[in-house]
């Protein structure tokens, strides 16, 4: 392929909503020193990419290219990269900005081979919620089985690979949902339990699910609408991992209230934050990947996008119309 090769990709030059979003021509970049370029098959869709549209989390520079994870194959490689090739299948979660693309040019270190039981739309649906999962049950706090624990929109994409992966480590995992729809999926991928919060008391509700000894940990990708009642759910000296901005960013927490609610601990954990070293990295992937192969954990990619309709498929995600895995069709 040339490097004068023109792709599509969608890009935003000022914060705001969907309407933001716009499909251009662009020349990609020619892999650099340590970088691969990616012909995306499919591409993942996540909550984080509306913070980046909504200025929530700031890009580096506007005009922006947006999205962070994706699956193709390797379609031009840079100086200095030896373990990729031109052809090879590929996926990613990380790096910089610019995956809603026909092509994407990142670091290789932030690329892994894809082995062949994995589809392309399977990776890009999974990856970055997939490693999530990982890190937070595997890492974060290591559950070993046996735990109780409360996880916030147990069936979306996130909710629904930690359904799965926390019944195959024997933990029992509790999941609040908004509907019925919901709380049945999240059931089926094997949620020990489900509290429908537009209807039930969450915290009274997990209080008598447990006997009135409450979690082990709460895991809470929603923020700042949910912080005080995840604190609630917790027993003494247990676990608080705030890992999302759903509703909003947390702030003006003091932090004596962790004291005053059981000598509690909290922490604001990340991808980047886990995966920060190659050889963690691929830990992280191939602990997934296992997972996916022993048939513990299956990927539901329940809404395909072509990529000109972004702005349809970030509103249904926004308005939690979706459940399971987006991706977007270059």
């Amino acid at each position: 392929m040339s490097q004068e090769h023109v792709s599509q990709r969608i890009q935003f030059a000022r914060t705001g909503g969907s309407e933001v979003l716009e499909l251009v021509d662009a020349t990609p970049a020619a892999p650099g020193a340590g970088e691969v370029r990616v012909a995306n098959k499919a591409v993942g869709l996540n909550f984080i990419d509306i913070y980046f549209r909504t200025g929530l989390y700031l890009a580096p520079s506007l005009p922006s290219g947006l999205g962070t994870e994706g699956a193709g194959v390797v379609d031009a490689v840079g100086e200095g990269v030896s373990h990729f090739k031109e052809g090879d299948r590929v996926a990613y979660a990380q790096g910089p900005l610019g995956a809603y693309a026909e092509l994407h040019t990142l670091p290789a270190s932030k690329v892994v081979k894809l082995p062949d039981f994995i589809d392309f739309e399977t990776a890009a649906a999974s990856m970055l919620k997939g490693l999530t999962v990982q890190y937070l049950l595997r890492q974060t706090c290591e559950l070993k089985g046996g735990e109780t624990i409360l996880f916030h929109a147990a069936a979306g994409g996130v909710g629904s690979i930690a359904c799965q992966w926390a019944k195959a480590l024997g933990v029992k995992l509790i999941g609040t949902v908004s509907s019925q729809a919901k709380a049945d999926l999240a059931m089926a991928n094997g949620a020990w339990a489900t509290i429908n919060y537009t209807e039930e008391d969450v915290v009274a509700r997990v209080r008598e699910l447990t006997n009135g000894e409450m979690c082990d940990v709460v895991y809470d990708s929603v923020g700042k609408d949910t912080w005080e009642m995840s604190l609630d759910c917790l027993k003494p000296r247990a676990l608080m991992v705030s890992f999302g901005n759903a509703s909003g960013p947390v702030d003006g927490v003091n932090i004596g209230i962790l004291n005053q609610k059981g000598s509690l601990f909290v922490t604001r954990p990340s991808l980047n934050g886990y995966a920060d070293t190659r050889e963690r990295f691929e830990m992280m992937c191939e602990d997934f990947f296992a997972m996916i192969e022993s048939g513990k954990i299956h990927i539901d990619v329940a809404n395909r996008y072509p990529l000109k309709d972004v702005g349809k498929a970030q509103d249904a995600l926004q308005s939690r119309k979706t459940t399971g895995s987006t991706v977007l069709l270059p």
